[in-house]
Order: C-alpha cells, then structure tokens, then sequence
C-alpha cells in the first residue's frame, strides 16, 4: 500500500465539555462537525470523535514492554521524528501527566522508536511514537 487512508476512531468519554477542552486547548487538534453528544477532531490527518458515554469503571490493564506498563487498550498515531519531540515538548509545557515519558524505546535494536503514553480526562489511553527510520515500522 502506498497511499495511508484516514481512519475514523470514535471513542467514548463521559465528560463532553472537559474532554472537549482537552482534546481542543492542550493537544491543539482543530474541531469539525458537532452535536450535543460527540466532537469530530482532526487527529493527524485522521478522524477521531469523542462521544458522551456514562462514565464505568476503569480497567487499568498494563503489559510490560521494554521494562514499561504500556496500558491497554490505548490508540495513537505514527508521527514524523521531528513533529513527534515538537509535540512532546508541547505537551510537557501544558502540564500533561504522562503514563510513561517521552523516550526512545528499543535503543539499538530493530524497531528503534520514540514512544509516550497519556490519559485524556476519561480515562482513554493515547500513544504517540516516531521511528528514525519508518522503514522499520514493521521489521521483525
């Protein structure tokens, strides 16, 4: 495949306004279309909507890689080397609390990657990661 399609992630919330905030103020993704119930955001090129939901219990499942409990679920975007340490710094200067910092996973190895883990306001795992080499992206 030569050409990435968007994808269309719709994710539950069950604070509209502050995950709108969120989503709008700290992360900066530019708004679409929305209702009383959900917010369409341009996440990277892709669609991502948050959607109201009754706020459940949270499941904080982890798994260990490289010596981190990445949690899981979580979703996130492939980013460019150079955007993803801009959007990282960004980030740190509006005082987000990360699950696991910004580093560079797998130092030396195949799959050599920087990575960082967040929650939105609901409780929604994010992943941000960039390779050096985008090539490597899905090397064995």
């Amino acid at each position: 495949m030569t050409q990435l399609s968007p994808f269309h992630l719709a994710i539950p919330v069950h604070n509209l306004e502050e995950c709108r905030r969120f989503y709008t103020d700290i992360l900066n993704f530019e708004e679409g279309r929305s209702s009383d119930h959900w917010v369409d955001y341009n996440f990277f090129g892709h669609q991502l909507v948050i959607h109201y939901k009754p706020k459940i219990q949270e499941d904080n499942h982890t798994n260990l890689v490289d010596g981190k409990d990445v949690p899981v679920p979580h979703f996130g975007v492939v980013l460019p080397w150079s955007i993803f340490h801009d959007f990282a710094e960004l980030l740190k200067t509006k005082g987000i609390t990360f699950i696991i910092e910004p580093y560079t996973r797998f130092k030396g190895q195949v799959g050599e990657q920087a990575t960082m883990f967040f929650k939105d306001p609901s409780g929604n795992a994010l992943e941000f990661k960039a390779f050096k080499d985008m090539r490597q992206l899905f090397a064995k």
